[in-house]
């Protein structure tokens, strides 16, 4: 009687597609969008900030509309750049490389103009001063939560073939609790923690929202230059 031939070698393990591009976060008309009304906002931001550095101060100005000094922005900055360094460092050895996201170079801009209009959503109007100190860090806490899951990484839009980012209604609502979803989550929080922290510590006694914007645009400018270094920049739009 005859045997059957033993394979030679173990099959191949199936490589891990790294996700799609997505396709609203993608959106050209959407990343105009928010990018004109983030540049529009902080022009009037820095009107604000101008009329309080010359003594007159709007009393209807954009939360943290003042200047800081230099140190109070390179602290933030260096923070924010160590916590995205040991955040990297984690997706290398957890092998979570592979699952990065794809974006577009297009999408810079939407990355960068986040960096402000988040931080005057965020740390500028979501949070709560002036009733102590337990209210101040329950909300920063509450509303870093909220700021986590407002990034989906536990849930997206999945988008027939052809329909544009901003018709989100046609989209498909899809949820992830995988190790790459709860790790990215998870630094957004740090991260989040970290951008009220630099708004409320003692190098900036103004309270300026310039920590957190310059801190929240250096965190992003390389999270898009390490995505281009690992080839998950794809395309123009």
């Amino acid at each position: 009687m005859s045997q059957e031939a033993l394979p030679t070698s173990l099959p191949a393990e199936t490589p891990i597609e790294p996700p799609a591009v997505d396709a609203m976060q993608n959106d050209p008309l959407l990343i105009l969008i928010m990018f004109g009304a983030s540049v529009y906002l902080a022009w009037l931001w820095w009107q604000d900030a101008q009329t309080a550095k010359n003594g007159k101060p709007n009393p209807r100005a954009f939360p943290g509309a003042v200047f800081c000094s230099g140190a109070a922005i390179g602290v933030a900055v260096v923070g924010a750049l160590v916590i995205l360094g040991l955040e990297v460092a984690g997706e290398y050895a957890l092998d979570l490389v592979g699952q990065q996201r794809n974006i577009t170079a297009l999408s810079l801009l939407a990355i960068l103009s986040a960096a402000f209009f988040e931080e005057l959503i965020f740390r500028g109007y979501l949070v709560v001063k002036n009733k102590g100190r337990a209210a101040l860090i329950g909300s920063i806490v509450g509303f870093s939560l909220i700021f986590t899951l407002a990034h989906n990484y536990f849930w997206t839009l999945d988008f027939p073939e052809g329909v544009p980012g901003w018709q989100f209604w046609n989209g498909e609502l899809s949820f992830d609790f995988g190790l790459k979803a709860w790790f990215s989550s998870a630094f957004f929080f740090i991260n989040s923690l970290w951008f009220y922290a630099v708004r409320f510590y003692k190098l900036n006694p103004a309270q300026s929202l310039l920590p957190c914007v310059a801190a929240h645009f250096a965190s992003n400018l390389g999270v898009f230059l390490i995505k281009l270094f690992q080839g998950h920049v794809v395309g123009l739009w």
